[in-house]
């Protein structure tokens, strides 16, 4: 007998009328209209079932601390990150875990089950670390979470920088992360690019950079990490996050630096919600959009993640761990509205951000975890336009949260009405 059977599914490639069948906390089967006896069956009625969201780039040490010490007036990122400095001395691990745990929680109810987390390695204590340690080891039967090891004041820049981000590897962390356009000199910053490659391949880690993060054209340390990653042989273990300064570079060579980045397998992640917030901020008008190149990278082949990056933290006021929220803003900004392009917003929050983290167990297919969610929608389209219901999340088999249907009731006279599906 079946642990779960899942039936009358709508998957994410249009398939319809599917049934998932489900062992032991494992996908055993996905096919047309499966019927089998199973502990508990789950009538999809034609929703779309999904793999579980993915969040390739966020901050969760810094989550739900907005306001504290005070609120980013200028709403930029150099603020933000001086805001994070002055909040620093003030941090207690205990306060962090408290806040990435109700982050957790929320994250789950919106089924969003594997988050990449950027942790601050330039405070010599470590806090943010050993707190955010405590927090993976306490999700782990919930949320993939993957942490990286970022020197937000620079590696370079900062006393003490390269010691505390292997100190923060040799407790665990799993990614090495980098800041080059924050170091004091554009040869620093491709030095430190270079530095923490060399350990990452060293160690046999993933490496992801927060690259570019400007509106400066000539901030160009992608080009240094693509390059890297072809010398070193890093294919495919490396992401460039942000990459903002590509939506003012020129053409020609944009030209020249796309295909490289492709060859080089060098994964993005864009963050919609902060790249339109954060830049432009020292523009009139016209001002720049601030996102990456999201349609050229995946018209050549480059894989494109969409991250929250921020909830309520010195950089950034709202946010509530909807990644269709994410992928909603990102299709607006890189103008992709096509049926096609709505597509690829949707797989940039799921499949794209999984393939970043290398989550082998990801997806609908026999043999992967039975980790998914059904949305109340009738398909990828209408669920990224609606930002709908999550009306089941399961992890590994297990049933995590659940949220009644959304109905609307309208009323034609008076003393009647009828209900109705959103």
């Amino acid at each position: 007998m079946l642990d779960l059977l899942v039936t009358h599914a709508t998957l994410p490639d249009g398939r319809t009328d599917m049934s998932v069948a489900v062992q032991d906390g494992r996908i055993v089967d996905v096919t047309h209209g499966l019927r089998a006896p199973a502990r508990e069956t789950l009538d999809a009625a034609g929703q779309l079932l999904t793999p579980p969201f993915c969040d390739a780039h966020f901050h969760m040490d810094s989550t739900l601390s907005y306001g504290q010490p005070r609120v980013n007036a200028s709403g930029t990122l150099l603020e933000g990150i001086a805001l994070w400095g002055e909040l620093k001395p003030t941090l207690t691990q205990d306060a962090i875990v408290e806040r990435a745990l109700a982050y957790c929680d929320l994250a789950i109810a919106q089924g969003l089950l594997a988050i990449r987390s950027h942790v601050d390695t330039s405070d010599p204590r470590l806090l943010a670390v050993d707190a955010l340690l405590d927090v993976k080891r306490r999700v782990a039967p919930y949320i993939d979470l993957q942490l990286v090891a970022f020197p937000q004041d620079g590696v370079l820049r900062s006393p003490g920088g390269m010691d505390n981000l292997r100190r923060a590897l040799d407790r665990g962390i799993d990614v090495v992360g980098g800041i080059p356009h924050f170091e004091r000199t554009m040869a620093q910053g491709a030095e430190s690019v270079t530095r923490l490659c060399e350990l990452a391949a060293e160690r046999g880690l993933r490496v992801d950079m927060h690259c570019d993060e400007t509106d400066d054209p000539m901030s160009r340390h992608i080009e240094t990490l693509a390059f890297e990653t072809q010398r070193l042989g890093l294919h495919g273990r490396v992401a460039g996050s942000h990459c903002t300064s590509m939506h003012s570079m020129d053409n020609y060579y944009v030209s020249k630096l796309i295909p490289l980045m492709a060859q080089a397998q060098v994964h993005v992640v864009a963050n919609p919600l902060i790249n339109i917030t954060l830049q432009g901020r020292h523009d009139t008008y016209p001002r720049r959009r601030g996102m990456t190149r999201v349609p050229e990278l995946l018209a050549a082949g480059v894989n494109v993640a969409f991250g929250h990056d921020c909830v309520m933290d010195p950089w950034y006021p709202l946010g509530n761990a909807d990644m269709l929220d994410v992928a909603h803003m990102g299709l607006h900004v890189a103008q992709m509205t096509s049926q096609d392009g709505i597509r690829a917003a949707f797989d940039a929050v799921t499949a794209h951000g999984a393939r970043v983290m290398g989550l082998d167990g990801w997806g609908l297919a026999p043999g992967r975890e039975a980790s998914f969610v059904l949305l109340q929608a009738r398909d990828v389209v209408e669920a990224v336009r609606l930002r709908p219901a999550r009306l089941k999340v399961y992890r590994r088999g297990t049933l995590l949260a659940e949220t009644a249907p959304v109905v609307a009731v309208r009323h034609h006279a008076a003393g009647q009405g009828a209900a109705a599906p959103r």
